[in-house]
């Protein structure tokens, strides 16, 4: 449990705000939600007296005091699982994430997670809401995750993800030969039937994909992609609206196909890839404390620099044939 004692003079430019504005605007290491969560459970105190309508007016000179305990997210357990650490200081981490390790606890995955691993080498990281983690990757996606060590480093980070101020970029494999790259701006929301599944749909929060072609191969094009929201599934639902689902993709329609007339050993390859060809392999954002543009990059894991081998092979042994 963390004990947390706020204290700040109302500014005589802010006379006439919100109140919940006024604390957003003095109190910017923590977020507006969470600011007028704490008003509304009585914790902030306006000259002494409790303050708890987030729409009331200041008037300029009043002493505000907040006093809150954050409570350990005890609800999952600390587990002695490596992380992948690219980066680390006393604010942020940043790892390489494997495939098959999901992010989150959830339903059928209580254990076992990122989240789980980080309670364990960061104990302190269980102050910070869901552990720190700002952004997530799917269970069989591999690459960058940065992840907040203190409150004030998630809540500069958590807003500049919003603001589409950090850059996400990734690699993967879509079915089909793709001529020319493109962007993808298609609203998308939760699968009004499948429920684990998202989709394209007209009510659904704004989602934009850009992406560029990097190689062709016989069947398959290999792809850059930068993502200018981060919608659960944004990339694999966006390439599968547009005709051109990730390979691997079970979920939204990219099982393996070998082409006509592969190898043997073309076919064992993608059968033995069991996930989506997705990685991140770039991540650029300012730190949250000193500003400080910084920028890594992860090389594409074992199992996919093998699956780009076995097309680079397979196109070589057929190109003559090919009519593009």
């Amino acid at each position: 449990m963390a004990h947390i004692t706020l204290s700040a003079e109302v500014e005589l430019s802010q006379m006439g705000q919100r109140l919940d504005q006024t604390l957003a605007e003095l109190f910017s290491d923590y977020s507006r939600s969470r600011l007028k969560t704490w008003i509304e459970s009585d914790l902030v105190l306006l000259n002494g007296e409790i303050a708890n309508i987030p729409r009331a007016k200041v008037y300029g000179g009043e002493h505000i005091e907040i006093n809150v305990e954050i409570e350990d997210d005890t609800r999952f357990e600390p587990e002695n699982l490596p992380l992948n650490i690219v980066y680390e200081d006393e604010h942020i981490l940043v790892i390489n994430k494997p495939k098959n390790f999901v992010v989150h606890p959830g339903a059928g995955n209580t254990s076992g997670t990122v989240l789980n691993a980080l309670l364990y080498h960061y104990p302190q990281i269980a102050e910070v809401p869901r552990a720190g983690i700002v952004h997530r990757l799917d269970k069989d996606t591999t690459g960058l995750m940065v992840i907040a060590k203190t409150i004030p480093a998630q809540t500069k980070l958590v807003r500049d993800l919003q603001k589409r101020k950090i850059t996400r970029e990734y690699e993967a494999v879509a079915s089909g030969v793709m001529t020319k790259g493109g962007m993808v701006d298609q609203p998308m929301a939760r699968h009004p039937t499948k429920r684990t599944q998202m989709a394209v749909h007209p009510m659904g929060k704004p989602a934009v994909t850009h992406y560029r072609i990097m190689e062709n191969f016989r069947d398959y094009t290999r792809l850059r992609l930068r993502l200018e929201t981060g919608r659960t599934h944004q990339i694999r639902v966006h390439m599968a609206h547009i005709a051109h689902p990730l390979l691997g993709d079970q979920t939204y329609g990219g099982r393996p196909r070998p082409p006509k007339n592969a190898t043997e050993e073309f076919m064992t390859v993608m059968r033995e890839f069991k996930r989506q060809a997705l990685h991140a392999i770039m991540l650029r954002l300012e730190h949250p404390i000193t500003g400080e543009l910084m920028e890594w990059y992860a090389p594409l894991p074992e199992d996919f620099n093998t699956l780009i081998n076995a097309l680079k092979a397979d196109y070589q042994l057929h190109k003559d044939e090919l009519d593009y």
